[in-house]
């Protein structure tokens, strides 16, 4: 049995909070704090008499209020929102920031507007638009909610937590 598994956690409102785990989500279900929203299906805690639901995704029974936090656009954080790849070929390495519509053009430093890019694809994408160089983004770049940048630390996001982390 996984013991050392995360469990998302969401406040009253459903909007993501933190990532908790496995121990900590089931003290906050039986203390009656947090209610199981999904679970896994081919796992369950066992005990010598009962069994119960492996959680994935709680939300909370109040809501938490927190101050309002939010991702600080930096070099570093646009490359780790893009995976650390070029979001034209896929390359991980000599990567660089690339203004999608030119900062020569007004092209403005917005989480929409950079994106990341190895040498040579930033070289022949140029002064132009992805459109106008004929390179596609595989991706398409959104400004991201602190939630989502756990997933350098914890391995990875589960499959039930995408439609709460707004990535399906």
């Amino acid at each position: 049995m996984q013991m050392n598994a995360n469990v998302l956690v969401l406040n009253q409102d459903y909007q993501p909070l933190s990532v908790c785990s496995l121990q900590r989500s089931m003290k906050l279900i039986f203390l009656e704090k947090a209610e199981l929203l999904h679970d896994d299906p081919e796992k369950k805690l066992r005990t010598p008499s009962d069994q119960y639901d492996f959680p994935s995704v709680i939300r909370l029974r109040r809501y938490i209020r927190l101050p309002y936090t939010k991702v600080v656009l930096t070099r570093r954080n646009v490359m780790r929102r893009d995976g650390f790849r070029c979001q034209y070929c896929g390359q991980k390495s000599k990567l660089t920031i690339d203004h999608i519509h030119p900062k020569s053009r007004g092209g403005k430093d917005t989480w929409e507007n950079l994106t990341t890019a190895c040498d040579k694809c930033n070289v022949k994408k140029g002064n132009r638009t992805p459109k106008e160089a004929n390179m596609a983004l595989r991706s398409k770049p959104y400004r991201p909610i602190p939630i989502t940048f756990f997933r350098d630390i914890n391995g990875g996001v589960q499959e039930p937590w995408k439609p709460y982390l707004y990535m399906t």
